[in-house]
């Protein structure tokens, strides 16, 4: 059995369906409203409760910060690379991957993953060794985003990369050093976003299967942002030109001359993307 702790967690385990339940512990010294509704929605789903001293929840948590809730689930199941290959049926837009290469740090993948479940994402990918595990912290840390997206894991990043490009997906790795802007590259398309280590950033091998390489521009001092902070920034930036475009395509002719000057007129070109990692970039 798995621990979920907190009330966001708890949550949308329970609203996506995923996961069965074994039993509830709430704590005996909170009475709110809010922790009284989710206990009762809990009841209705026929999952046994318990009342417990606050410290006997700590103690099954490991940690203070449960807020008064702690559910014991079975694990959560991965997918494999193959899941993704085809696009969410439920969503209608081009496919958009997250891709993580060794996020360590269970805060940032849990940012992560909820920036991922706002920005729309159809699925993430982890590697097996040296990342962060789906933990309780990092489930928590995703405010209960990580129950409702598509997870893969893979043991060799390089080669689901290649896959994916087989499935016409473009790699866009995020680096520091590369010249083109993220504002700058159309992210409209069938893409899959890389984003490497904190400090250290893409592994070399991830680097150059990327088929291009977008940076964040900075204007003081410092070279990089936060992992979680860089993949909300791109992320976003995907989401918004998606709808744009969305919004180009049912629209007048003079309100879509004026979408279409809204995108940024450089990288993808709308066409089915070969492989292959453009002169310049990531050498």
């Amino acid at each position: 059995m798995e621990v979920l702790y907190g009330l966001h967690p708890v949550e949308e385990a329970l609203k996506a369906g995923r996961r069965r339940f074994d039993h509830v512990l709430f704590a005996r010294e909170r009475q709110d409203d809010r922790l009284q509704r989710l206990v009762a929605q809990c009841r209705q789903a026929g999952i046994r409760i318990r009342q417990e001293p606050r410290e006997q929840l700590t103690l099954v948590a490991k940690t203070p910060a449960h807020q008064g809730i702690v559910a014991l689930v079975r694990p959560q199941e991965f997918l494999s690379i193959e899941d993704l290959f085809e696009p969410d049926p439920t969503k209608a837009a081009a496919r958009l991957i997250l891709a993580l290469d060794g996020v360590e740090d269970p805060q940032n993948f849990g940012a992560l993953l909820r920036v991922a479940d706002g920005a729309g994402v159809d699925g993430v990918i982890l590697t097996e060794r040296r990342s962060a595990p789906l933990s309780p912290a990092a489930v928590k840390a995703s405010a209960g985003a990580a129950e409702h997206l598509r997870i893969a894991r893979v043991v060799n990043l390089v080669r689901a990369l290649e896959e994916l490009k087989r499935h016409n997906l473009w790699i866009i790795g995020l680096d520091e050093r590369s010249p083109t802007d993220y504002d700058q590259f159309d992210l409209t398309g069938d893409l899959v976003i890389v984003l490497g280590r904190e400090g250290a950033g893409l592994h070399d091998l991830v680097r150059r299967t990327c088929d291009d390489l977008l940076r964040i521009p900075m204007a003081g001092g410092v070279a990089s942002l936060n992992v979680s902070a860089a993949g909300a920034v791109v992320l976003y930036e995907a989401a918004r030109q998606r709808r744009v475009s969305a919004a180009r395509s049912t629209t007048s002719p003079v309100q879509k001359a004026a979408a279409r000057s809204a995108l940024p007129a450089k990288g993808w070109d709308g066409q089915t993307p070969k492989p292959g990692k453009q002169k310049g970039l990531g050498s």
